[in-house]
């Protein structure tokens, strides 16, 4: 199985993420969004289902794909720290910049 980390290493597979954000989509439209062959954009979304980021449903005779934010759970959690160190730089950004005034 396809880790979260690996998936999300290739652009092409956050693009494809970025244009699920906003609800599920056809196939077609992610290849068109993405800028990818179809064949290509199949390969991707193997991957990013592989590794628990999106799920795929029948909706007649197309596959719509949608993100599972679940999937994005061990992200979340492995950027925690980095996120507490950034909020504490802001807030230290924000001290300077309230002495100045």
């Amino acid at each position: 199985m396809t880790s979260v980390f690996d998936a999300t290493v290739e652009p092409a597979r956050r693009r494809i993420l970025d244009l699920l954000i906003d609800g599920p989509r056809p196939v077609g439209d992610l290849v068109a969004g993405a800028g990818l062959s179809q064949p290509n954009t199949s390969r991707h979304l193997r991957v990013l289902r592989e590794a628990g980021l999106v799920e795929v449903r029948p909706d007649g005779r197309r596959r719509l794909y949608a993100l599972r934010p679940e999937g994005l759970g061990e992200l979340e959690r492995w950027l925690a720290p980095y996120r507490r160190i950034w909020r504490q730089g802001l807030a230290a950004l924000e001290e300077h910049l309230d002495t100045k005034e």
